[in-house]
């Protein structure tokens, strides 16, 4: 009999090309460096394939093919993948970035051991190949398999013609942050004409439709309206032109040109028997993308007290993330005007305390004066950075810092008197020059002008420490984190709960809320330093070396005696809670300077 030739293994697969732009350039500029920076993002993104369910099927110098079962998951890989690089580039050199171009295709392939072959891989290499820098770009089988199934926005490139592939694909590029990947000739897009930071909050829907609730969504809805209109900066749109869309089917973009505003925020209500669940979404009304989401769900109890925790949580969490979103906008202009710069220095304000994103932060500030030297929004921003940088022990200097950010803010407020982040700040510049009680009564007033301040509870939490009171600083710090858990600056109130714990010679807890902040954000380099004292003190001998170390990492400029020049009041307390401080530093065999 005639033998049968073998049968040629084939099957169904999502395929992921993707290589380093402009990796020749990089390594002629640091051969030895850039394969270093290469291996430690691999490490990084090796674990974000594993889980997705992906496949390494080779690696190739700067490139990677991997192989998944999923569609969706080989997507949501990418885009994963992308948004880690970009955090991990943040405060790199631009013409240093290691930036990925990503390629992606659903299509028919040939086994071959291990490897994999045909068409199916080659169309994802060769969409990867027209992918921008920091870009991802996808074709039509796979857009038609993901569309709807992400949260993320594809703009149609059209028909591409790609080398050494038959008949034209047509590709699909990632539109992140509400941009097109791939634009046009000058890679500008038009700035928008609707105000910065300007939203309308949609009716929240009441899912259900049990009438007796209707009376809390609307409260929900009009509770936010008012609290947003609180941020500075923000033009809110009133609530009776909001309300005029309650009930309506509605087209996000159509809305935004309507009202000519950059963001909507929609949401839902639903109760199901003695639970409530709130469902939000921040929304760029240029493109329909969706910016943020969160959701509550919690127990049934008191409804009004609910409805003020949640829009507490929501109008602290929107700040932040409004922030954001106009940072990034600002990043896209060639020629940015006073509050673009501020608005990206708020942004590297609140990536953490450093030294580094500090200086970041107040160059942006600088620069936005240069051009407007009547920004009070910068002006604020400046005297936030001294007072922090003096806060955190991150200078020799701390005096003058907080004498520069006093009047800084006492300026601000003869302006603007009616403003609660200049009072919250001008409160821990009081509480830092031996002048607790007149801080605390700032922040009170801060309270006042902004019921969500979560920062003045922490701040006067942090108050009652400096007065030797530690036992009355966590009631203070937790209150702070029921209005805000998710603050820029919650990781700072952990740490100051974590040394009132310390000052009533509770060493573990101490260590718990120190490394509960670390968590939430290792870009604290004063944290360090605390949590490497607490843990000598408890005889952890090597790990608190490694926290010294850490911290040295974030501000190789810190030593015991600049530490010791930070005493902030004169309290027997506090001060007999600073020597054991540091004691513990010099067992961690922090440098003495």
């Amino acid at each position: 009999m005639t033998e049968l030739p073998s049968r040629v293994g084939r099957r169904l697969s999502a395929i992921l090309a993707a290589d380093v732009a402009g990796y020749s350039r990089l390594m002629g500029l640091d051969e030895v460096g850039t394969a270093r920076t290469l291996r430690e993002h691999r490490a990084v993104t090796d674990l974000i394939i594993t889980a997705h369910g992906g496949r390494i099927v080779k690696t190739t110098g700067d490139g990677l093919l991997l192989e998944f079962p999923s569609v969706v998951d080989a997507v949501e890989c990418a885009v994963d993948i992308q948004a880690v690089m970009a955090e991990r580039n943040e405060g790199v050199p631009e013409e240093r970035r290691m930036l990925l171009r990503i390629g992606i295709n659903l299509g028919d392939i040939l086994i071959e051991g291990d490897d994999i072959l045909g068409d199916g891989v080659n169309i994802a290499a060769r969409l990867e190949g027209i992918a921008e820098p920091g870009g991802i770009c996808i074709s039509s089988s796979t857009y038609d398999h993901v569309r709807g199934k992400v949260a993320v926005e594809f703009a149609d490139l059209g028909e591409q013609s790609l080398k050494n592939i038959a008949r034209p694909v047509r590709a699909y590029a990632f539109v992140r942050d509400g941009y097109r990947s791939n634009t046009p000739a000058g890679g500008m897009v038009p700035r928008s004409s609707a105000p910065r930071l300007s939203i309308v909050v949609l009716p929240f829907a009441n899912i259900g439709g049990d009438p007796e609730q209707d009376y809390f969504v609307d409260g929900v809805t009009e509770s936010l309206t008012t609290d947003l209109s609180r941020i500075s900066g923000a033009f809110v749109i009133a609530r009776n032109t909001a309300f005029t869309f309650k009930g309506k089917a509605l087209d996000v973009k159509q809305v935004g040109k309507e009202l000519n505003v950059c963001y909507v925020l929609e949401g839902s209500v639903q109760r199901g028997g003695n639970r409530l669940r709130v469902n939000v979404q921040l929304i760029d009304a240029e493109t329909g993308s969706h910016i943020w989401a969160e959701r509550f769900d919690k127990p049934v109890a008191d409804l009004f007290d609910m409805q003020d925790e949640i829009v507490s949580r929501l109008a602290n969490t929107l700040d932040a993330q409004l922030i954001a979103a106009e940072a990034r906008r600002a990043e896209r202009w060639p020629t940015p005007d006073s509050m673009d710069l501020f608005f990206q220095g708020r942004a590297w304000f609140n990536k953490g305390l450093t030294p580094e994103w500090m200086r970041q932060a107040q160059t942006f500030f600088q620069r936005a004066l240069a051009l407007d030297p009547g920004n009070i929004e910068a002006m604020l921003g400046l005297a936030m950075v001294d007072a922090s940088v003096g806060a955190a022990d991150m200078t020799d200097d701390r005096q003058e810092r907080f004498a520069t950010a006093e009047s800084t803010l006492i300026k601000v407020l003869s302006l603007t008197p009616n403003n609660p982040l200049a009072h919250l700040f001008l409160g821990l510049v009081l509480m830092l020059t031996k002048r607790p009680a007149r801080g605390i009564a700032e922040c009170e007033q801060a309270l006042v002008l902004d019921r969500n301040s979560a920062s003045a509870h922490g701040f006067i939490g942090y108050a009652k420490y400096l007065l030797g009171r530690g036992g009355e600083t966590e009631y203070h710090i937790t209150e702070a984190l029921r209005l805000s858990p998710r603050d820029t600056i919650a990781y700072v109130w952990m740490v100051w709960a974590g040394l009132a714990k310390a000052q009533l010679d509770a060493g573990t807890e101490a260590v718990a809320w120190i490394r509960r902040g670390l968590e939430a954000n290792r870009n604290f380099s004063a944290a360090h330093f605390h949590l490497a004292a607490e843990l000598a003190l408890l005889g952890e001998l090597d790990e608190a070396r490694a926290a010294v170390r850490a911290g040295l990492a974030l501000d190789p400029s810190f030593t015991i005696r600049r530490f010791k020049a930070g005493t902030a009041t004169d309290d027997a307390i506090y001060l007999a809670g600073r020597e054991r401080c540091y004691e513990g530093l010099r067992m961690a065999e922090a440098p003495e300077g």
